[in-house]
């Protein structure tokens, strides 16, 4: 059994509530939206918070519940907060994220797979892939979006960057499918490791490149994606439109319905782009870089 304190506090507060629950004794702290307030890739450089922030501390099962919350409002007397605290009992963990993630199929043979399953199709591609730390799992609409186009595409012997690359579950998708060489780029530590680490579990570590955003910029390539929210897009279009080779393919999500004018505008000198592909009020945009 262990026992977790959930303490709902605006994002200006999180960090000292965070130190608190350390200094109560806390095997683990994590950080949660409280109030559905979506941030699918923040901007570059930062980490952001939401503005309700659920903070959450993980403590041993023998820990006295009435003495934790007496240290907990005693700490926070002067602050008006959310304070929830309960048991939780022993599971089988790895077994009950299996149950909400199953495979998925994105067009008609890519397959993403929590690790230890396969989709019953001769052809399918898989990419294994466990829920983890990193933005990314397909589940998402702009994934999703993503993926079905990387299916759909002919990448045989194509250069592929990923920029933003969260998880690197296009990344490795792309290198799956075919791609002579994939250079996943993102600004979080987290991120590049988690896409290593899911390289190298889908055998493909020799055929993905991963560097940080401060490093040299990749090559041009004959396919750029980039699944980031729509103003880092905008501020991004120069670089982005900079890594794509001459006649090469542009492919953006993580762009809203209401957006799709304004970051094709960023991009409108040296992109032709196709008309939005929709799901679930988001949009991939896709464009030929002009010769």
């Amino acid at each position: 059994m262990w026992i977790q304190a959930h303490i709902t506090v605006p994002k200006s507060e999180a960090e000292a509530v965070e130190a608190l629950l350390e200094e109560l004794g806390a095997l683990s702290v994590t950080l949660a939206d409280a109030a559905d307030e979506p941030m699918f890739e923040p901007p570059l450089g930062t980490t952001p918070l939401w503005h309700a922030t659920r903070v959450t501390g993980l403590f041993p099962g023998e820990t006295d519940l009435d003495s934790l919350r007496s240290k907990i409002d005693q700490a926070l007397a002067s602050s008006s907060v959310e304070v929830q605290i309960e048991t939780l009992e022993d599971r089988d963990w790895e077994r009950a994220w299996l149950e909400r993630f199953r495979p998925m199929r994105f067009g008609r043979r890519l397959w993403v797979c929590p690790s230890g399953t396969s989709p019953d199709q001769p052809d399918a591609v898989v990419v294994q892939l466990d829920p983890g730390l990193a933005f990314g799992t397909g589940t998402h609409p702009t994934t999703a979006l993503c993926l079905e186009w990387l299916d759909g595409a002919d990448l045989e012997g194509r250069r592929v960057v990923d920029f933003g690359c969260g998880s690197g579950i296009l990344a490795v998708a792309a290198a799956r499918l075919g791609a002579a060489r994939v250079t996943a780029v993102d600004h979080d530590p987290q991120a590049l490791l988690a896409t290593s680490a899911n390289a190298r579990n889908n055998g493909v570590e020799t055929l993905v490149d991963i560097r940080g955003s401060g490093q040299a910029a990749p090559e041009p390539a004959e396919v750029v994606v980039a699944n980031i929210l729509a103003n880092v897009l905008v501020e991004l279009a120069p670089r982005l439109g900079a890594t794509v080779a001459p006649s090469g393919t542009l492919v953006l999500s993580g762009v809203l319905a209401g957006q799709a004018e304004e970051v094709m505008a960023a991009y409108a000198a040296t992109f032709d782009f196709e008309a939005p592909a929709h799901r679930e009020g988001w949009v991939r945009l896709c464009g030929r870089r002009l010769a």
